[in-house]
């Protein structure tokens, strides 16, 4: 506190050094800041698009004019470009939401599927080296950071996709999906048991291969069991069967902590079983059915 006053009294003393007698202080003179409230914006065909294609038939709304208040204060970020939203969004709606609701129907979409997307242009960087791409908020609102690095085939200047960002937003919103799931109702119990004692806070500094050695699907996953199960989802949707499997067969090696690749592939196995069968149990949904179907969006996506 006492540095903080220190700090205020001299930030005080050079803006009254700074305001010459003649600056006004009326606020009528001054330029509106945008984002500081007050501020609007006439309504133009993006807001129009997520209106008929988001708002009324599922209650979604999407917010990408820049707005402070609702990201990070302590993080270098810039909006989306206008060109991005529309793109994203619409890909969203084709790989994300049209494949639930083909499995669940709509109503669970429009029931459990967050209302309030926030855009951000720029990837959010942590003080520990690693990258935010999205978070879920009380299973209300989902924040996706990159979008500036959206690109697929088709869009005006792309004549290639950008495979790895692509993938990168779906396995963000599949992973903040899951958590919006488990919330409303827990995984079983069991899932916990599976790697316990192997959860770690340096998850950041172990490769996914050696992830996969120890039976996670990513390093992430290692983090802790909400993050693991999530992971589990979000991974096995985006990839497929057949690109999961993959993961699983290519366990070749002891890990470092000494578990034997078929140990390794056993927990990855218990780990999908209890997530296909919370899926059916809990929410009536053919996890193999809703993969399939995820896979196949993506890959028409990114050839």
């Amino acid at each position: 506190m006492k540095h903080f006053k220190i700090l205020f009294s001299i930030l005080l003393l050079a803006m009254l050094i700074a305001c010459k007698k003649e600056d006004s202080l009326n606020p009528d003179d001054v330029n509106d800041i945008p984002g500081l409230g007050g501020d609007t914006w006439a309504k133009g065909p993006i807001d129009q698009w997520i209106h008929d294609t988001l708002t009324v038939p599922f209650n979604i709304a999407a917010k990408y004019k820049w707005d402070q208040s609702e990201v990070e204060f302590n993080r270098i970020l810039v909006p989306p470009k206008e060109d991005k939203i529309i793109p994203v969004l619409s890909t969203i709606k084709k790989v994300w939401i049209d494949n639930y609701i083909l499995e669940a129907g709509e109503l669970f979409m429009k029931r459990y599927c967050p209302k309030w997307f926030i855009l951000v242009g720029s990837l959010s960087y942590d003080l520990d080296g690693t990258v935010t791409l999205g978070s879920a908020e009380g299973g209300r609102t989902i924040l996706l950071y990159g979008l500036n690095d959206f690109r697929i085939k088709g869009m005006p200047g792309y004549t290639s996709t950008d495979s790895f960002n692509v993938k990168m937003m779906f396995h963000t919103i599949e992973h903040e999906f899951g958590h919006i799931l488990h919330q409303n109702v827990y995984y079983p119990q069991e899932f916990k048991l599976i790697s316990v004692g192997d959860y770690t806070a340096n998850w950041n500094n172990i490769p996914d291969f050696i992830a996969n050695q120890e039976g996670f699907v990513t390093a992430y996953a290692m983090s802790a069991p909400d993050e693991d199960f999530v992971e589990m989802i979000s991974i096995m949707l985006i990839e497929g069967r057949a690109g999961f499997n993959r993961i699983v067969n290519s366990i070749t090696e002891i890990s470092p902590s000494g578990v034997t690749p078929e140990e390794a592939k056993s927990r990855l196995r218990e780990k999908e079983a209890i997530v296909v069968n919370y899926f059916a149990d809990v929410w009536n949904i053919n996890f193999y059915n809703l993969q399939a179907r995820t896979r196949s969006s993506i890959e028409a996506i990114i050839k």
